[in-house]
């Protein structure tokens, strides 16, 4: 059994990272390629990132060793309702020289896998977008949030970026003079931290630089809210705080009070010790005492760890977990959640 191969995909909007391991912990090949997700992307070309990693995954050794695959990914459940696309990924699959099954999960799944082998607990991912899911055996159960920015997303980036615009808004129209989070934010939209003579003047322009763009593009400035709050900068301090009561929230909606799975935190904002990321697990540890906090790691190897458990003779699937999966999180916008990707 120790030889068996398995490989796992996490597919992201931005890349694709394919892992091929040997149900000994032996990492036999990695693969890395552009965005794959279906949604944003279109199937063909999803598709052809995924061959491309998963070429890379298995070329150092013949594929036909590997006996199980999973694939994580945004928008998972529309992906197994299409057909056409189901029969793309399946050409890709058969392409790099594969002939075992492959499963598809949603990458809220394969995040929480990421972090824990516990079948029960709560994922909670904050990146453009935000989500929070409750795990059951392994399967996604209850959702909270993850309904877009104009809808929902509290506590995510595009939250904390237009959160930070509305702030500056409000002191240019009291006639106060921005922070320096006001500044930052004026320099990112306008290429100048200056106010106009005519504040009114500064308004309408930094209206006109947000409404221009798509509203999700607002996330971008999410960046400069953690980087004051770093610095200690009292809007910015504020901000998370505020953000991170929000996200602590939307696990409350599905997370029984007392509960004492793990909660697994992922996401561009709450993994790397941000200013977010040390919030929210203060306001974890606070609801949920005795619950474990864990970051989301490396979501291929987790992949391949929901192949794995599943093949015959695996009999203690959690003491497969630290053989395959890394313990440090992985860093990229992989790991950042987009709900207008269709997070299930």
């Amino acid at each position: 059994m120790s030889d068996d191969v398995v490989v796992g995909l996490d597919v992201g909007g931005t890349s694709t990272r394919a892992v091929a391991l040997t149900v000994g912990g032996e990492r036999l090949g990695t693969g890395r390629a552009g965005g794959g997700n279906p949604t944003s992307h279109g199937v063909e070309r999803a598709a052809a990132e995924l061959l491309t990693a998963l070429r890379g995954a298995v070329r150092g050794f013949d594929p036909a060793r590997v006996r199980a695959g999973a694939v994580g990914l945004a928008g998972a459940g529309r992906l197994r309702a299409d057909p056409a696309g189901r029969a793309a990924f399946d050409r890709a699959w058969s392409d790099a020289g594969l002939r075992c099954p492959y499963t598809v999960h949603s990458d809220a799944l394969v995040g929480y896998a990421s972090g824990t082998a516990t079948p029960d607990g709560t994922i909670l991912i904050a990146g453009t977008g935000a989500i929070a899911a409750q795990v059951r055996d392994l399967r996604l159960d209850r959702v909270a949030d993850g309904h877009g920015w104009l809808l929902g997303d509290a506590g995510s980036g595009f939250w904390l970026g237009r959160e930070a615009v509305r702030a500056l808004l409000a002191d240019l129209d009291t006639g106060r003079a921005p922070g320096p989070l006001g500044r930052r934010v004026l320099g990112e939209l306008l290429g100048a931290d200056r106010v106009a003579d005519r504040p009114r003047d500064t308004v309408d322009a930094v209206v006109q630089a947000v409404t221009r763009q798509p509203a999700v593009e607002l996330a971008r400035l999410a960046p400069l809210v953690v980087a004051a709050a770093v610095e200690t900068e009292p809007v910015a301090v504020a901000l998370i705080e505020r953000a991170a009561g929000l996200l602590a929230d939307s696990v409350a909606r599905i997370r029984p009070a007392g509960a004492a799975d793990p909660v697994v935190l992922g996401g561009g904002l709450l993994t790397g010790g941000t200013p977010l990321a040390v919030a929210v697990t203060a306001e974890l540890a606070r609801r949920w005492p005795v619950a474990p906090l864990r970051p989301a790691g490396d979501g291929a190897s987790a992949a391949a760890w929901l192949a794995a458990r599943d093949l015959p003779g695996i009999t203690d699937p959690a003491a497969l977990h630290p053989l395959l999966v890394p313990d440090l999180p992985v860093d990229g916008e992989d790991v950042d959640f987009d709900s207008s990707h269709v997070y299930l």
